[in-house]
């Protein structure tokens, strides 16, 4: 596992100054993004920084980056002129391992030269690249998956929303052309966003990506669902077909569709060229094990789903999504969702169960039952991840990931029913930070879904009684969404319609 992140400096972190300028000249223009990189990195790992200078002190250098927010990042800084030797010498990596106390094969070292490269590869580092488009987040994100994969690399680029942004938006509506506070909700959305994103206005959401993950749950044997386990790849091949409800409301709202079989437990009919859906093929097992029985899966499998889900947002967003919708499917999945939900709440299961698909009062108990048997093998205060393994499912940790990595990409993820519900209480305990990049699409009828609406004090923008899943209540939402972006960038304020405002 990587432990310890170093950093160049010039034209890594911060734009090089011309040669010869003078010590008391320099200014330090950090790139876009990199002080909300570090900041985030910040919570996982130890961060310092190796660059060449012939005259500056790491005294100088951290007065040259005050001001900016990365001096106080940086724990360490070695800089050539103190040590005697520049890059591609590794003496000055190692000085700042000794300076950490961090092994070699534990570092990471950012940089943007053929020399850091080399210095890196002298002192036994890992490397990663800064490109031509300089995004440091990416660089990191690459290396750091390749190490310790997808998932843990995406919650240690979850940093904080932009509060300066938000306020700023928060400023700008009340410039805007209306009484204060009379778009209501709409309003917050668009603060919200602007926190997401960094800026204000901030970009619309456009295009959104809907993922649903699919996987069976081998407690579906026990009869808490009328519907056989065969439907979930039926519904799978529906999906991919272009039938679903959610296709429907994704080609209303301009959204692909994506579906992933994480998990299915039968075969799947090969999709075929030219289908209207995406289909990937990252089955992890086929179906859980019967959580009344025993775990439902091993930390390995719930490390990989969690892998799945990370990976899939960060192809998304670099494929130009520019909001990500959860969805899913699963013949069982309530039950998995609602031990998940009583695991993490501390609520009692019979407070956060529901009818699902429509079950009766007897059927209802026995589920009850069933989760109550399944949550006694657990402390109360088990970590998420033994949570998962215990009595989760496949798709619900795949959410999970697919949550924390579009937090990590700075894009609005929107919450859909109880299933991703569950999923985003799991990423929550994970990851603390990714609740603000959340944004709760709509009110499911199940008690566990207001139950973890409530704890994560997230109010829902819809609430029309939809109890479907795959995605369908947080694609309705995605429009709403998109107009709230809009209304701060395109609406007049009162000084450019001549307008008076009420003061």
């Amino acid at each position: 596992m990587i432990t310890t992140v170093l950093f160049d400096i010039g034209d890594t972190l911060v734009r090089a100054a011309p040669p010869a300028t003078a010590v008391g000249d320099l200014v330090a223009e950090p790139f876009d993004g990199v002080v909300r990189t570090l900041r985030a990195l910040a919570g996982s790992y130890r961060l310092g920084a190796v660059t060449d200078t012939s005259v500056m002190t790491s005294a100088d250098v951290r007065t040259a980056l005050g001001g900016t927010g990365l001096d106080g990042l940086l724990e360490v800084i070695i800089t050539s002129s103190e040590i005697g030797a520049a890059k591609p010498d590794s003496r000055g990596v190692h000085a700042a391992l000794a300076a950490l106390d961090a092994g070699a094969a534990e570092t990471l070292l950012v940089g943007d030269s053929d020399r850091d490269e080399a210095a890196a590869r002298a002192a036994g580092v890992r490397f990663a690249r800064v490109g031509g488009d300089h995004d440091l987040a990416d660089a990191v994100r690459r290396a750091l998956t390749e190490v310790d994969g997808a998932f843990t690399a995406a919650a240690a680029l979850v940093g904080p929303v932009d509060d300066g942004a938000a306020d700023r938006a928060r400023v700008h509506h009340d410039r805007l052309t209306k009484p204060r506070g009379s778009l209501g909700r709409l309003e917050a959305l668009g603060i919200q966003l602007a926190g997401i994103a960094g800026c204000e206005p901030p970009p619309v959401p456009a295009p959104a990506a809907v993922a649903v993950f699919a996987a069976d749950h081998g407690v579906a044997t026990e009869g808490v669902t009328p519907w056989p386990q065969e439907v979930t790849a039926q519904m799978v091949a529906n999906f991919v077909a272009g039938g679903a409800a959610i296709n429907v409301l994704a080609r209303q709202a301009g959204a692909s569709v994506t579906v992933v079989d994480v998990g299915v437990a039968t075969d799947l009919i090969d999709a075929g060229v030219g289908a209207p859906t995406t289909l990937e093929r990252r089955r992890v097992r086929a179906g859980t094990w019967n959580l009344a029985k025993g775990p439902a899966m091993t930390p390995e499998e719930v490390r990989a789903a969690l892998d799945v889900g990370a990976d899939l947002a960060v192809r998304l967003v670099g494929s130009g999504a520019r909001a990500l919708v959860t969805g899913e499917m699963g013949i069982g999945n309530t039950t998995a969702a609602a031990a998940v939900i009583a695991a993490c709440t501390g609520r009692p299961p019979v407070a956060v169960t529901g009818r699902g698909t429509g079950i009766d009062d007897s059927t209802l108990r026995h589920k009850v039952d069933l989760i109550e048997h399944a949550l006694r093998r657990m402390a109360p205060d088990a970590p998420p991840e033994a949570v998962l393994a215990e009595v989760g499912g496949l798709e619900i940790a795949a959410l999970a990931g697919f949550i924390v990595a579009g937090a990590s990409l700075r894009v609005p993820v929107v919450l859909d029913g109880v299933i991703t519900c569950a999923a985003l209480l799991v990423a929550a305990r994970m990851c603390p930070p990714v609740v603000p990049y959340v944004v709760a699409g709509h009110r499911s009828p199940e008690p566990g879904a207001s139950a973890v609406l409530e704890a994560l004090d997230l109010e829902p923008v819809l609430d029309l009684g939809l109890r479907l899943g795959e995605g369908t209540g947080a694609c309705l939402s995605v429009g709403i969404l998109e107009a709230a972006a809009r209304v701060l960038a395109d609406m007049a304020t009162f000084e450019s319609a001549g307008v008076g405002a009420v003061r």
